[in-house]
């Protein structure tokens, strides 16, 4: 009897999800718990696993649908089908190439070419490997293009095709240059760290500008977030305050340790951990930072569970860091890695995004001097961090003397809830947090 494969439910309060993408297609080789599908619910996108090993015998749901958790969206042969099903297709094969051979006594040299299909699993593995790290819309656009997606390589997610990886390349063989998606090339600024890739031959390329006008609907994804966003504008009194602090004495510790850092703890040693570990020393100092109102009442939690936005190909998810108080700084780094690791993976359960009680933001990761973020509710408040660049400071010495230094400097933005966080309760916070950073003594693990 096939195996059933049913839609999952992610969670008590999820009734229902959406198939974004089917990873495999009827009759491929599936083992037990192999990525077969992706799934958006209204609080994660996952990939959810193959219940068995066997031949996928059918499709019932396709991508895009939405259907209860429980519904029946597919169905798995056993081991012994497989090969029966398997056999049966060369048969009509077979007796469809004598049939149509009587023409000339020539025509039996082809057979004896024909062993020459064995390259065929080959390439139809290396179509579905195309497939797979390709979205629809990237293949769609190849096809118009007439580009051969093995040539094109890949800056997202274990090397999946972007939107802007394929405009890039077909842009670069209109212009006869090499394809800015080459390995050569660094995803930020552009400096090249090794040779260029071969430029595709010159051959004449219709313009890339069928896409923009294209209306592509929004995914599962997209609309929650514009839901919520709209949702919390509307809820919350969005104040914002920004602060400027030197993080000299802490990139210069970072450089000197983050080798060994790495080293001792298996884990690399980022700016993200100081950011949050000074916001949580800061919300015990200020609770009503780390509050959120019910009703007509204020709600004083008793840890910092703090959420990590964390920007996605597809979108934005805040998982969360639970009880991020009780965490040393290794603790917080592994955590921070582990939750944006699985973020990007689609490993993440539905628990894991729920709960926060305040949330950090990194819009400086893409060069932003700084951002006005919104609040994600029901918190209060979110921390946004900017980029971290040199620029020119006065700095005073212990004589009270004045000169100008060159320093590391981030500007730090606090977007809060005006309803229940006071101004000035709002900028002693903050100016707590830039103390703490500028004068960083905490021992990094």
């Amino acid at each position: 009897m096939p195996t059933e494969i049913v839609m999952p439910q992610m969670g008590e309060s999820i009734v229902e999800g959406t198939i974004t993408k089917w990873l495999k297609k009827p009759g491929d080789k599936i083992q037990r718990d192999e990525p077969l599908f992706e799934i958006s619910t209204d609080k994660v996108d996952a990939e959810i696993p193959a219940p068995a090993s066997g031949v996928l015998q059918e499709i019932k749901v396709t991508e895009g649908t939405t259907v209860q958790v429980n519904t029946v969206v597919g169905t798995i042969s056993s081991d012994s089908e497989a090969p029966a099903a398997a056999k049966a297709t060369p048969a009509p094969e077979k007796k469809a190439a004598p049939a149509s051979a009587p023409a000339a006594p020539k025509a039996e040299a082809r057979p004896a070419a024909r062993p020459e299909p064995a390259p065929a699993p080959a390439a139809q593995a290396h179509e579905e490997d195309e497939h797979a790290r390709s979205s629809p819309l990237v293949r769609k656009m190849a096809r118009e293009h007439n580009v051969n997606l093995s040539q094109v390589e890949g800056t997202g997610l274990g090397g999946r095709i972007t939107k802007q990886d394929i405009l890039a390349f077909i842009e670069g063989q209109e212009a006869g240059a090499p394809s800015l998606s080459s390995p050569g090339l660094a995803r930020q600024g552009g400096d090249v760290d090794g040779a260029p890739s071969t430029p595709a031959p010159a051959a004449p390329r219709p313009a890339p500008a069928a896409i923009p006008g294209d209306l592509v609907p929004m995914t599962n994804m997209r609309r929650i977030i514009a839901q919520r966003m709209i949702e919390s504008r509307r809820t919350s009194a969005h104040v914002h305050c920004m602060f400027e602090v030197d993080m000299t004495r802490i990139v210069n510790l970072r450089n000197k340790l983050k080798s060994s850092f790495e080293q001792r703890n298996g884990a690399r040693l980022t700016f993200m951990p100081f950011f949050v570990r000074a916001a949580i020393i800061g919300l015990q100092q200020f609770p009503i930072v780390n509050a959120s109102l019910e009703g007509d009442g204020i709600r004083y939690h008793r840890h910092v569970n703090v959420g990590i936005a964390v920007a996605l190909d597809w979108g934005l998810i805040v998982p969360v860091l639970k009880n991020a108080d009780e965490l040393n700084f290794l603790g917080l780094q592994r955590g921070i890695t582990d939750l944006g690791e699985r973020a990007r993976n689609k490993k993440l359960k539905p628990e894991e995004v729920e709960g926060s009680t305040f949330t950090v933001t990194n819009p400086g990761q893409f060069g932003a001097v700084f951002g006005l973020p919104i609040i994600n509710q029901p918190n209060s408040a979110i921390m946004g961090v900017g980029g971290i660049t040199k620029m020119p400071l006065v700095v005073t010495d212990k004589d009270g003397a004045d000169s100008i230094a060159i320093r590391s400097v981030v500007h730090l933005t606090l977007g809060y809830d005006h309803r229940i966080i006071d101004g000035a309760v709002a900028d002693q916070f903050m100016a707590f947090v830039k103390k703490t950073l500028e004068g960083w003594s905490e021992d990094v693990g």
